[in-house]
């Protein structure tokens, strides 16, 4: 009775008429096309997979003109690609002839083993490196590419640097791996071939759905390919490996992709884990990749997101923050540091340079001139309800008038440290002091106290008032949880929680938080490693703004006449963009709407 329930379950899951996967004419040699060459290389051991050579191969297209940077396509698990099952080289004649793709260099490259030593011979297993380089979803095989493969090939033929002319490809592991190689740097790949992939639990790649929904699209397409009988069986339908399903996931993924705007195409079909499919639909897959070459490809804001009766909501999508054609824009030059950017009532902003002894002052037409000079090292600057600029120096905490260079100084609170400021309406100063691990406040009287010293709170790094006033949010740079304290009428925290959970990176020890602000509706900004994450006002981590560059971002601040511009501090520029929300300045609170819950 088993055996004949578990064959009517299997004779449900199988398609009435079996798909044709047989490969077509754009797989097959054709007369008269001219035929590119496939040499195969070794790439020896690189600073990323120590002791690990890898080999590789390039197909050089027939049209190739060394004048000329060359388009390419990196394929993991290159032998495969390169192999009769798949016949990409093949493939690639066909569609370079037709003028469907432009004549591209392909780099093969194949998963690394590390031998064993000499002196253990055959008693030894090598290690393979595959499942660590595709299934990884650290940035660490982007940079391989970056630094040893793509350069190595640099050597020998002229290569295009420019993203749209990169693709890359993968099959099961190495389809995240190729999807993750882009995700992580978009400024080198825009294109993504994505065959049977394996966005399941194995090491991580589950995650990057939801990573996907939250994040500021990038400017990547990518075409998914999966099957239907991909690690499933009649009797479970939901998967047979520890992982999960196979095409559930994939098509989460695509689900997660369409959401958040990008071009991105799924072909769902019969087969299970294996590349019949894949080479069938390869000449299509690759000419829909490159449609259009050579325009570029862009992020759109997704179509639905203006539509009231779509059904679609908005709620979390990062194009409520920001708009896909308003992207940052640096301000001023290039300086020794940057840090801690603030807006005054006018629309100026004031940053530091702390290596500079500086701390300049960018007014709204963008213009940045010299505010102060022997700032004492200051690298926390902030805008008080008087008009004073606030800031954190070795000495203490003291104020200075607008007048600039020659302006006033005024010693605020002698003796501390602070890696962050947060002033009231009233005059009330909050400080971080991540070296004691401690908050302190400086009431209007000019009277120091330590408000927070509970230890739960591993760096405290960033500080910000919510936009009532009524709580001090506390960032912690270690850890991805960050704190909400009521405020006391002497100015004192109650009530703490550890109330918002940002994302943190796959190998970075710490989250990062370097800066805090806010917005009319409650949300919460934080300055991370990831890029500017925005909670709702109940905690959850709502969306991603990128970051402007890939530096690591040192403060955050909304600005401008009417607070709808977010500047931020990066490496050693700052940089503004024209952002769909408002801030709220330190001098006159706001009570946000009832949060979502």
């Amino acid at each position: 009775m088993k055996h004949t329930l578990v064959a009517l379950l299997l004779a449900a899951t199988l398609p009435l008429v079996a798909q044709d996967y047989s490969l077509g004419p754009d797989s097959q040699p054709q007369p008269n096309v001219p035929k590119g060459v496939v040499t195969k290389y070794q790439l020896a051991p690189g600073k990323f997979y120590p002791g690990t050579p890898h080999t590789y191969s390039l197909y050089i297209p027939a049209k190739y003109d060394a004048a000329k940077p060359a388009p390419f396509m990196i394929f993991l698990d290159g032998s495969g690609s390169l192999g009769n099952g798949q016949r990409v080289p093949v493939v690639f004649d066909n569609l370079i002839a037709r003028g469907d793709l432009p004549p591209l260099i392909g780099i093969f490259i194949d998963p690394g083993v590390l031998p064993t030593t000499p002196e253990r011979g055959d008693t030894a297993q090598n290690r393979y490196e595959r499942i660590f380089e595709y299934d990884n979803i650290s940035d660490r095989f982007s940079s391989f590419l970056e630094a040893e493969l793509i350069p190595a090939v640099a050597k020998k033929y002229n290569l295009s640097k420019n993203p749209d002319d990169h693709a890359i490809a993968g099959v099961s592991t190495g389809a995240v791996g190729a999807f993750v190689a882009a995700w992580h740097r978009p400024d080198m790949f825009h294109r993504v071939l994505s065959f049977i992939g394996t966005f399941v639990s194995l090491k991580g790649a589950d995650t990057l759905p939801a990573a996907i929904r939250r994040t500021e699209p990038k400017p990547i397409r990518v075409y998914l390919q999966a099957g239907k009988n991909d690690h499933t069986s009649a009797d479970q339908p939901f998967g047979v490996f520890y992982g999960g399903s196979w095409p559930m996931n994939n098509q989460v993924m695509y689900d997660a992709l369409r959401f958040a705007g990008y071009d991105v195409k799924f072909n769902l079909g019969e087969e299970g884990h294996n590349m019949k499919q894949g080479a069938a639909i390869m000449p299509e897959a690759l000419a829909w990749l490159w449609r259009g070459y050579p325009q570029p490809v862009v992020v759109h804001e997704p179509a639905a997101l203006n539509k009231p009766d779509s059904g679609w909501e908005p709620r979390g999508n990062v194009f409520t923050v920001i708009s896909a054609a308003k992207q940052w824009e640096q301000v001023g030059g290039t300086y020794d540091s940057v840090s801690s950017p603030a807006g005054d009532k006018e629309g100026n902003v004031y940053f530091a340079d702390a290596k500079a002894n500086r701390v300049y002052k960018a007014d709204a037409a963008g213009k940045v001139t010299v505010f102060r000079e022997n700032t004492g090292g200051a690298r926390v600057v902030r805008v008080g309800p008087d008009g004073r600029i606030y800031a954190a120096k070795s000495t203490g905490i003291v104020s200075w008038g607008t007048s600039g260079t020659s302006g006033d100084e005024k010693v605020v609170a002698a003796g501390v440290s602070a890696s962050d400021l947060a002033i009231t309406a009233k005059g009330g100063i909050y400080f971080a002091d991540p070296t004691k691990k401690t908050v302190g406040f400086v009431d209007p009287s000019g009277k120091v106290k330590t408000v927070y010293s509970g230890g739960e709170i591993a760096v405290p790094s960033a500080l910000s008032l919510s936009a009532d006033q009524s709580m001090l949010v506390v960032g912690d740079a270690q850890v991805r949880l960050n704190w909400s304290f009521q405020i006391a009428a002497d100015g004192g925290l109650i009530n703490g929680e550890p109330f918002f959970r940002v994302d943190m990176p796959e190998v970075s020890p710490a989250s990062g938080v370097s800066g805090i602000t806010v917005d009319t509706l409650g949300q919460t900004y934080f300055a991370t490693a990831l890029g500017i994450q925005y909670c709702e006002q109940n905690g959850r981590c709502a969306g991603i703004v990128a970051k402007p560059e890939r530096g690591a971002l040192s403060g955050i601040a909304f600005a401008g006449k009417d607070l709808d511009w977010l500047y931020a501090t990066e490496g050693t520029k700052l940089y503004r963009r024209s952002v769909k929300m408002k801030g709220v300045a330190a001098w006159s609170p706001v009570k946000p709407p009832k949060p979502p819950l």
